[in-house]
């Protein structure tokens, strides 16, 4: 379980550029739930995770994760309960280092690491058995340097070293954004299969609000800072785009500026 209390975040504080992107975030989440989270830019969506994740410290509130105060943990230290996918393809795995490499760095999550033999054989038959999974052929490349795989492959290993030791946690920012509608509806199954056949605690920023009603068993809305919105179990699968557009366009005044990507799917 998560609890989130009071949490706050600027930047810049005392600059004329000084921006509150967290404005006293409370959120309690159960263990196995997934969550999606919308918003528009600028919300806090990302900063939020990145807080979670450890990448800066707050200027207020309370992390805990499964029953351990984390507030005050570095990046390095959550890391060991805490998985994550990013945007970005590359930033997820090392690309100078092949297949096997990549997953054995992920399997040795939260342990301390030696000089011993990097790859051993029977975690090279285990990091077959869950490549197959995905469908890819990546099992028969496990010598392949990461960096010739495609943008797609690359996001499909990076969720699956982000789970291959079960996380405490898993994060998922946009992690869709940056592929073609093809691959990312690839990258989206499998997430559905590893967090819903693991039942992981899941939080996955979205753009996408038919992503955000079709995935996961709970949906919240970030606006200037806050979370504005808790949709749950139920009320989460009767939700059509168009109610979740209505409450948005609410939330910004009746303006009815939303972005396309919130709409296609």
């Amino acid at each position: 379980m998560i609890s989130v209390t009071g949490m706050i975040k600027a930047f810049n504080k005392g600059d004329v550029n000084e921006v509150t992107a967290l404005s006293g975030v409370d959120l309690e989440v159960a263990d196995g739930d997934f969550i999606t989270i919308i918003g528009s830019n600028g919300a806090g969506k990302s900063t939020f995770l990145n807080a979670l994740a450890g990448m800066f410290p707050i200027d207020a509130g309370r992390v805990v994760l499964d029953g351990t105060d984390i507030t005050r943990w570095p990046e390095y230290k959550r890391a060991a309960l805490i998985g994550r996918v990013f945007q970005d393809p590359l930033l997820g795995t090392c690309a100078g280092a092949t297949i096997e490499q990549n997953l054995a760095m992920a399997n040795k999550r939260g342990l301390k690491r030696g000089l011993g033999k990097g790859v051993r054989t029977r975690d090279r038959e285990f990091f077959r058995e869950k490549l197959a999974v995905l469908g890819l052929g990546l099992e028969d490349r496990l010598k392949t340097h990461t960096g010739l795989l495609s943008g797609g492959q690359r996001q499909a290993l990076t969720m699956l070293m982000a789970t291959l030791v079960r996380p405490k946690l898993l994060l998922l920012d946009e992690h869709t954004a940056a592929l073609d509608p093809k691959t990312g509806a690839m990258v989206l199954d499998l997430t559905d299969e590893i967090v819903g056949t693991e039942k992981l605690t899941t939080l996955m920023v979205t753009h996408n609000m038919k992503e955000a009603i079709a995935m996961g068993n709970r949906l919240i809305m970030f606006h200037r800072g806050r979370i504005v919105l808790d949709i749950k179990s139920e009320e989460k699968k009767n939700l059509r785009v168009e109610d979740l557009l209505q409450r948005f366009a609410d939330l910004r005044g009746g303006d009815g500026v939303v972005s396309d990507r919130m709409l296609l799917g």
